[in-house]
């Protein structure tokens, strides 16, 4: 009984639970939910690949049964269930779950349904071609190896990773007290990252951000707003909202329906569609008649039509509400570094990646230089053997033994056991004159190569040349299509959906006032009329831009300092006809000394189209819509001014039509649009016209031979004058005569293409406005000076022109 007791250790229950509860913690914390911030994955997954390579599962061998790869997993590394290996091969296979999958499987693995995989006794798998990337090197003592579980086996603490794997699949994770949750992203972006850093070592992560735009989901969708990835990049913590992409798509009965082709990851597309039938059912959401799941191997389509009477942009905004089809994705970039959980911002995920590329580098080189050294220190024995053939050949046939022929070797030629071994080893073939050859040019291979190789490891940036080479290589083997767009989140107003789409005319005045009128306010009138008052002006304010666009469109307002600012028509007051307007600097943020001299209306940016711009020093400049997408309320540069110029004109194009410019003196010149080179954003461009002193562009538009030239001077006169007239020329030269300016006309202050069937708007400096249809103009020379338009008084001039497209029939009258 007293031997018993003796055996009784005494502990503190509290104690013990603390000390035992901390050493699981760290156990599930460090070998099982959180990844390791070099290579992006957790214990389970490295295993998985690492026994899938040591299988010999590569992407050129055949599928293999999924259990036997589980059985090698558990059997050698991973001493835990075998559902729970499965489970994650099956995630690491899935299109809809990986942004680039790891595990090439073949069978059921799973639908972005819920549906679950086949059993594993059913499925076959083998490695992705880009898993090969994660494991390539590994056989060159690139990387540390340790003991499996139970000490008979080795297995890798980390893999080379030659791509960045953390960022590019993501991760999430939950361990004791802690959680990580990295969202994936796209090849190509997170390598030019990379590529800036190692460029640029000092680069913030605002910089980082003009690569690396956010997180790209497998499934695609549209990130709202960029203010909670820049949040997440900065701090390592954050929050997106993802919506589905969904359109409106008018049906041939007068209804409408909502189509979904992308939903937001990790969303259940069975269990959304359950939860847009409960809601119809339950009358949350009315006018929905029919939701059908047409989904099939070419891609998602969830069809929801709806009853004719109905808003198809409200439902839209009230399922976005109350379903999935909008979530919210909390980033929480967590990841174990040597072994720590530490919550990472993105440049110090890229530093730590780039640190382990290093070690990788240096690590394959030094291997690679032991081997080449080896091999070159057999070569100078078989170079000193072929050059002694014939004592060689004496002194091993006179050698009773082989250590007798190997120790005599050493002794008279000075050579090491090894390159002695080599000689007795080597085959009789080697003599020949083509063998021997074949030799010493080996080793003077192996000479280069090994000054290569010394050189790269006594300096750090032919390290950083190698992996930046080796990273573009990998880009443009498995880089693709960006999949998820990210939108502005101040863009996507749900008001919208309540605002009647009509035409609309807004004004703003060269103070800065705006107001938006219908366009019903005016009624055409016969040339010569006086008018009607647009808007209420100060004395010294008047009218300097009048166009016509569509409450739902884009206006896209350019100043002459060459920066553009974005907003909805409907963003725009609605006033009456006489009231002054709002200033403009309460709807954008304008800066002090900018005034806006363009402005272009869209509906969307497509990637077919790009913004042809003109400046009053005759600069002209071509560039992609696209580069335009994203406009902060602070604005964005629109084109790179040179000294006094400023912005006149922007036209949206395909690219292939033809420019007219004219000038204020008269000149004008028509050239090709493709003569002008697609350039960036910040670009200033190249010359569109040739100038006289003191001329200055006022004008520029996109001409047709079946179309006509209007010229409006400040004194009321114009003309229009056929297409036809203005040849083609080549870009950049000082043009032909468009007007004969004359102290009675005075300068020209427009220059348009019209049709017959568009209306004329004018705006004087006195806020007088006359609608004119096109009809009612002269049709002449390009030599005369034009016909009177609007009567002007001496102390007023004509400050804007504004062409109106119109089919409707309407009665002239001149008004009194």
């Amino acid at each position: 009984m007293l031997e018993a007791n003796e055996r009784i250790k005494e502990v503190n229950i509290s104690q013990e639970m603390k000390n035992s509860f901390i050493d699981y913690a760290m156990s599930v914390i460090v070998s099982r939910a959180l990844p390791d911030v070099r290579d992006g994955l957790k214990p389970v997954h490295r295993r998985i690949l690492y026994a899938m390579n040591e299988l010999g599962m590569t992407p050129d061998k055949p599928h293999k049964k999924s259990a036997r790869i589980v059985g090698e997993v558990i059997g050698k590394y991973h001493p835990h269930g075998d559902a729970a290996v499965y489970e994650t091969m099956v995630r690491m296979a899935q299109d809809f779950s990986y942004r680039y999958v790891l595990v090439d499987g073949h069978g059921n693995f799973g639908s972005i349904d819920g549906d679950s995989a086949a059993a594993m006794r059913y499925t076959e798998a083998r490695m992705s071609k880009i898993s090969t990337e994660l494991l390539r090197d590994i056989n060159k003592e690139t990387i540390d190896f340790g003991d499996n579980y139970d000490g008979s086996e080795k297995e890798p603490f980390v893999l080379p990773a030659r791509f960045p794997n953390l960022l590019v699949n993501g991760a999430s994770g939950i361990a004791v007290g802690m959680a990580t949750n990295i969202p994936p992203h796209q090849l190509g972006e997170v390598i030019d990252g990379i590529i800036m850093l190692i460029d640029r070592p000092d680069v913030d992560v605002n910089q980082l951000m003009t690569a690396i735009k956010g997180p790209d989901f497998p499934t695609g969708g549209i990130i709202l707003g960029k203010e909670g990835i820049k949040k997440a990049y900065q701090i390592g913590k954050g929050s997106i909202t993802i919506r589905a992409k969904a359109f409106i798509e008018e049906m041939n009965n007068g209804k409408s329906r909502i189509i979904v082709e992308e939903i937001p990851y990790q969303v259940n597309k069975a269990k959304l569609i359950e939860k847009i039938a409960e809601l119809v059912r339950d009358k949350k959401i009315e006018g929905i008649t029919d939701l059908r799941d047409e989904s099939d191997r070419n891609g998602m389509r969830i069809v929801i039509e709806l009853r004719k009477d109905v808003n198809a942009n409200v439902v839209l905004n009230n399922l976005y509400k109350q379903t999935s089809l909008q979530t919210s994705f909390g980033i929480n970039m967590l990841a174990l570094v040597d072994g720590e959980p530490k919550v990472l911002n993105l440049k110090q995920i890229l530093i730590h990646y780039l640190d382990h590329q290093k070690v990788v580098i240096r690590r394959r080189t030094e291997y690679d230089l032991k081997k080449a050294e080896a091999r070159a220190h057999i070569l100078e024995g078989l170079r000193i053997a072929l050059d002694h053939l014939d004592e060689v050949i004496s002194l091993i046939r006179a050698s009773r033994t082989t250590d007798e022929a190997k120790n005599g070797l050493m002794t008279k030629f000075q050579l090491t056991e090894t390159q002695a071994q080599a000689i007795l080893d080597m085959r009789l073939q080697r003599l020949t004159g083509l063998e021997r050859e074949k030799i010493e040019n080996e080793y003077q291979e192996l000479i280069v190569k090994i000054r290569e190789f010394k050189a790269i490891l006594a300096d750090e940036q032919k390290i950083l040349a190698i992996i930046k080479e080796e990273l573009l290589e990998i880009k443009e083997k498995y880089n693709d299509e960006r999949r998820t767009k990210i939108t502005n989140a101040e863009n996507e107003i749900d008001v919208e959906d309540l605002i009647p789409e009509e035409e609309v005319v807004v004004m703003l005045t060269h103070q800065g006032y705006i107001k938006r009128l219908p366009i019903s306010t005016y009624r055409s009138q016969r040339r010569g009329g006086k008018g009607v008052t647009g808007m209420g002006t100060k004395e010294d304010d008047f009218v300097q831009h009048v166009f016509i666009t569509s409450s739902h469109n884009y206006i896209m307002f350019f100043t002459n300092k060459g920066k553009v600012y974005r907003l909805k028509a409907y963003e725009i007051p609605e006033l009456s006809r006489t009231a002054r307007g709002t200033p403009i600097i309460n709807l954008i943020q304008i800066e002090s000394n900018e005034r806006i001299n363009a402005v272009f209306s869209i509906r969307e940016y497509s990637k077919n189209h790009y913004l042809f711009f003109a400046t009053a020093h005759g600069i002209v400049k071509k560039t992609h819509l696209s580069e335009y997408e994203n406009i902060r309320k602070g604005g964005l540069i629109a084109i790179n001014l040179k000294d006094d110029d400023e912005l006149i004109g922007v036209k949206l194009t395909d690219g292939k039509q033809e420019i007219i410019l004219g000038t204020k003196m008269g000149q004008s010149i028509r050239f090709s649009e493709q003569d002008v080179r697609v350039m960036g954003r910040n670009a200033t461009g190249v010359k569109g016209i040739q100038l006289a002193e003191g001329d200055l562009v006022i004008g520029m538009d996109i001409i047709r031979d079946d179309l006509d030239v209007l010229i409006v001077t400040e004194k009321g006169y114009g003309k229009r004058t056929p297409a036809s007239e203005y040849r083609v020329q080549t870009r950049g030269g000082k043009g032909i005569k468009t007007l004969n300016v004359t102290r009675k006309n005075g300068y020209i202050v427009s220059l348009k293409v019209v049709s017959e069937d568009d209306d004329l708007m004018i705006v004087t400096t006195s806020a007088m406005v006359i609608r004119l249809n096109m009809k009612a103009i002269s049709l002449i020379g390009r030599y005369t000076q034009g016909v009177k338009l609007i009567q002007i008084q001496d102390d007023d001039a004509v400050a804007t022109v504004a062409r109106v497209h119109t089919n409707d029939e309407e009665e002239y009258s001149e008004e009194e």
